[in-house]
This record gives structure tokens, sequence and C-alpha cells, in this order.
């Protein structure tokens, strides 16, 4: 597994749901990452005597010795937003803005969570501390679908996005999703990328607002990544089955081939991600967060602990890939 290959450390903060502790167990186990657990480390060992976490490293904000390094950098970055030495200590207390502060003062080198958090309340200290990546305009989240015995994709894994986090982008936003995920395709699949905008409409087979939308977000695209293969708009039959590709967009040569599924809003990719775990029993990642500064990333509240060894690996490796 790449992940083991130049180890990262990943900051786990909610240690008091037992699937992040299976987790964090099986992820020391296999050399996958090192951990660290925040909150007490009695409280959490207690909590699960059964499992074995010798190798963790646990970081309690109530008895931190950085706090105030925390405290400080927090007021320094969010001062013009009203928040004052009390507000960051306050915030520094919740184990979400605690285990991103770890993350942006290179203690950690991502974070997992949302097991049990929202979704909004994962990415919002992630946000206001970590920021975008430079060069990046929108942050966005896909899901790793994983398919077991499946022709189409890339051997039945692809990319699904945005899955998790833009309601109802704007043509140019979907422009740069599309980007953003052919360009983590590559990192994480390490596969060619071939990217499909999605549509209820192939190539001008209807006419909708809605199809015009993803036709400019085509267009822009390819402006802004022109060596990437990427088409559309292509109904999702046509974006990966060949034979159906080439019957409704004859001539490309993306058409019936692609992996990484842009959904046009997230209705659609959210309900298409759970429709292909459900019935195709696929395995299902994410949301994987794309465009934030350093790896943070959203957990499905349904996970199992399984689902989390897979987006700590995950984030794993986005990381040794923004390190270089």
């Amino acid at each position: 597994m790449r992940a083991k290959a130049q180890k990262k450390t990943i900051v786990l903060p909610e240690t008091w749901d037992r699937r992040t502790l299976d987790a964090a167990a099986a992820v020391l186990a296999e050399g996958i990452a090192d951990v660290i657990l925040v909150g007490s480390k009695e409280t959490i060992c207690q909590s699960a005597p059964d499992l074995d976490l010798s190798k963790a490293t646990f970081a309690d904000p109530e008895n931190f010795e950085g706090m105030d390094e925390f405290v400080a950098t927090l007021v320094e970055l969010r001062k013009n937003k009203g928040v004052d030495e009390a507000k960051a200590a306050k915030l520094l207390k919740n184990p979400l803005y605690f285990g991103v502060m770890m993350v942006k003062k290179g203690q950690a080198d991502g974070m997992v969570a949302g097991a049990v958090t929202a979704t909004p309340d994962v990415l919002r200290p992630a946000l206001q501390i970590l920021k975008t990546r430079p060069g990046t305009k929108l942050v966005s989240a896909f899901f790793v679908m994983v398919v077991p015995d499946c022709e189409y994709g890339a051997n039945g894994t692809f990319i699904y996005a945005d899955s998790g986090l833009n309601p109802n982008p704007t043509a140019e936003e979907l422009a740069h999703i599309a980007v953003n995920s052919a360009e983590t395709f590559e990192t994480l699949v390490q596969e060619e990328p071939v990217v499909g905008m999605l549509s209820f409409s192939t190539k001008g087979s209807a006419s909708h607002s809605d199809v015009d939308k993803v036709v400019e977000a085509t267009r822009i695209a390819k402006e802004l990544a022109p060596n990437v293969k990427l088409d559309g708009e292509l109904q999702l039959d046509a974006a990966i089955v060949p034979s159906v590709g080439q019957s409704k967009a004859p001539g490309s040569d993306v058409a019936g081939h692609c992996n990484v599924l842009v959904f046009p809003d997230l209705d659609a990719g959210n309900i298409g991600y759970k429709l292909t775990q459900r019935l195709a029993k696929a395995e299902a990642y994410g949301p994987i967060t794309q465009g934030i500064a350093a790896p943070v990333n959203d957990l499905s509240r349904g996970c199992v602990a399984e689902d989390i060894v897979g987006v700590i690996a995950i984030t794993a490796v986005q990381a040794q890939q923004q390190k270089r």
C-alpha cells in the first residue's frame, strides 16, 4: 500500500466513537500511518480495553503543553472575525478545531473525522484555519468508488465528484471540480484520468438550461486543462459503456471510457454514489476533500471502521502528494 511507503501522521479527533478507535488500532497494526488520538489517554484506553493502541500518540486539549501557541495562532488567523484569546481558547477545546490546528502547526499531516460529526462542522475549522491550497479556486468533495466485478472505469474504480459539498456549482465551479478531480484520480489511482461531464443529455440530445451549464463547464475545463481527456455533456451510460459511448458520441475518445464522473449538482452526485454503493455493493470512500491546504477528510456517518481505515490511507497519500 502506497500509504506505508512514506508514513504520515493522521489525527483522529472523534475518539469517543468506537469505530474510530477500531480503525486507529487497525491502521497502527498494519503500519498504514501514525495516529494521534485527541483526548485523555486514560479515558480513551479505558473505553476500549480490548484494543492495542500502544503505538498511538495522545493529545488532550485539556492538558496540552502547546495550547498557548495554538491560541495565539488562532487569534492571528481569525482576529478580523472578532476572535480574541478567550474565544480561541474555547474553540480549541473542541477536538475538531484542536485536530485541525495540529495539522496547521505541522504536528500532523492530515485529519479524518465525520463518523459522528456533520460535514459542515468537520470542514468549518479546516477552512478557517488551513484555508484553500494556493492556486485553488474551490474546495470540493468526492468519493472513491470501488465496484466489484466491474468492467468499467479503471477496473471498477471511479471518482464521483462533487458528491459531498457543493449543492449547485456554476459552470466555472463545475469546470474546476472536473480538473481537480482528474488530478486527484491520477494521484490516488495512478492511472490516466478520463473525465465525463454528466448530464441527462448527450451531445445535444436534449435542450435545457441545466444541459447548457454542463456544456459550458466542459468548454471551460478543456481550456483549463487541455491535456486532460475530458468530454461532455454525456449521459451516464454514454460515459462508461464503450458501445453506448460510440453510438451516442461518435468520434469522442472519452465517451465510454470515463473513470472520473463529474455530476452536475450535489443531488445527482449524492444519489449516484449511494445507488452505486448499495445496489452494486461498491466500497465508497469519502467524502474526500480536495482544495484545502492540507488534507482534512470527512466521513459518512453511516461508515464502518473499515471505511475509516480506507479514508485514513487516502488522506496519507494526499499528504504525501502535497508534501511534494
